[in-house]
């Protein structure tokens, strides 16, 4: 039995003997996730730790706490002693402009890295569906299917869809209509088994 790792994600793609014939391929697609996971660095972590506080409403609520005590404290509420940074709050308004360029250099920083992982899925949808598609070629050729025919009336749906699509008319697809006989599919004699 062979092993190769795949470099990406780590999964094993194993030759195994089934009953001492013919080897079997066991190929694993990458999970998404685990794959994405392993990419990310501790900076990246507490990049997306920052802006998911960032985004939530205890952020906000510490926020509003923080400029309220602030202000009022500035105001001379609590006594004269305690003024630091008087009216028009000039300290304030650096430390929540720095604050506001660290913030925004995360958000793009986590934004970054989902772009990167939106192409790491776009590349497994396109070699899931790449892999269906060839199983789907070898499957009807074993069936004896067209495969012409079978393209055709692929490509006949498909302008369906755009066209109601387009239209502002799009609605679901019957699954029937995908699968009913097709007269003009020339059934051949399914292929001799190897």
């Amino acid at each position: 039995m062979s092993v190769v790792n795949s470099p990406a994600d780590g999964h094993d793609q194993t030759r195994r003997a089934v009953g001492g014939g013919h080897p079997r391929l066991h190929v694993r697609v990458p999970n998404e996730r685990i794959v994405f996971m392993r990419m990310r660095t501790s900076q990246d972590r507490a990049a997306d730790a920052i802006t998911s506080f960032a985004g939530s409403l205890p952020f906000v609520y510490l926020h509003a706490a923080w400029f309220g005590v602030w202000v009022l404290m500035n105001e001379g509420v609590f006594g004269q002693a305690e003024v630091f940074d008087p009216y028009p709050f000039g300290l304030l308004t650096m430390i929540v402009s720095l604050e506001a360029i660290f913030l925004s250099t995360f958000v793009m920083v986590s934004q970054n890295r989902e772009a990167a992982r939106q192409n790491l899925r776009a590349d497994l949808d396109f070699e899931t569906n790449l892999r269906s598609e060839v199983w789907s070629v070898h499957i009807g050729k074993a069936l004896g299917l067209d495969a012409e025919q079978i393209e055709r009336h692929v490509q006949e749906i498909i302008e369906q869809a755009r066209a109601g699509i387009s239209n502002g008319q799009a609605a679901p697809m019957d699954p029937r209509t995908l699968l009913e006989e097709r007269p003009e599919y020339d059934r051949k004699p399914p292929l001799p088994q190897s």
